[in-house]
């Protein structure tokens, strides 16, 4: 005969172990959904387009556009990555102008050992360029490439043309980085100046090559010219100018510019409008720029020619 406790025993552990087999740990929650993050309002300037300016007056940096002008953009980093701009000084400087150097002999007739540049007065614009039109007179678009101020031809009329692009041209707008030359068209090398003030008579003759997004208060604090020539006389200088990609890390300025596809890009534009009425230019947009990075201080006296 069977032990009583024993099949009692059997019996509790049968009974318990369905029970077991049914309790379970509660499941974890699902995982929330990722955040979703807007469209950041900023374009960063990127290090290879970005050329720092240091100066006896503090730090320009100018973002290249080789869109427009590769072979004026190709020369500037090409210069600036031998050196060559280092301690040469602004020698011709118009107040409601611009300010001009790159001449290394500071008389306004040295220029680079390298071959005189093929004009870029213009440039063929297609619908990849990232163009930010903010008014259309008749017949033209006007807007901005990345930083810089442009006039085109229509979009429209990119259907009618064999490569489907059409002409444009950078705006002579404060900030605006030009190539100098003599009265031929082909005959720029390495002088180049900076835009004070707008000037829409250099429009389409003067090549364009850049823009400055941050220092432009730096461009019109350097010393101004006597004469209608605008010659310096104990002239400010370029102490150190560098491509920003070229930089140590720790070194390395970056420059955010608002992005002109931007939401708070068009609020700009209508503000600006608005304030100016039937005096509105393309130049009279300022685009923000977020700078980190801490230029070194300028020195107290100008360094030797070099």
């Amino acid at each position: 005969m069977r032990n009583p406790a024993l099949i009692l025993s059997s019996l509790a552990v049968l009974l318990a172990g369905p029970v077991l087999a049914q309790t379970t740990e509660t499941p974890p929650p699902p995982p929330a959904p990722p955040a979703v993050t807007a469209p950041s309002e900023w374009r960063a300037v990127p290090p290879e387009n970005l050329m720092v300016i240091d100066t006896t007056k503090g730090r320009i940096m100018v973002e290249l556009i080789p869109e427009i002008a590769p072979l004026h953009v190709d020369r500037m980093r090409l210069l600036t990555r031998a050196g060559f701009f280092d301690g040469i000084v602004w020698h011709r400087v118009i107040d409601q102008f611009m300010a001009q150097t790159g001449d290394p002999l500071g008389t306004g007739e040295g220029q680079s050992a390298y071959p005189d540049l093929k004009a870029e007065f213009t440039f063929r614009r297609g619908p990849e360029m990232g163009f930010t039109a903010v008014a259309a007179p008749a017949g033209a678009q006007v807007g901005f490439l990345h930083s810089l101020p442009v006039q085109t031809q229509p979009d429209a009329v990119m259907a009618t043309t064999a490569d489907r692009k059409v002409h444009g041209w950078g705006l002579y707008c404060p900030g605006v980085a030009g190539m100098a030359r003599d009265d031929a068209p082909d005959s720029a090398n390495s002088q180049f100046f900076l835009m004070r003030q707008p000037y829409p008579s250099l429009d389409k003759r003067y090549s364009v090559w850049g823009m400055v997004v941050s220092g432009l208060d730096v461009v019109r604090s350097i010393k101004v010219g006597e004469g209608d020539g605008g010659m310096v006389t104990d002239p400010d200088r370029m102490t150190r100018v560098r491509i920003a990609a070229d930089l140590p890390e720790a070194e390395r300025p970056t420059v955010q510019v608002l992005d002109t596809a931007s939401p708070r890009f068009q609020a700009l534009v209508a503000e600006t409008r608005a304030a100016r009425g039937a005096d509105f230019s393309v130049c009279d947009i300022v685009l923000p720029a977020q700078v980190t990075g801490q230029p070194p201080a300028p020195p107290t006296q100008s360094p030797p020619a070099a």
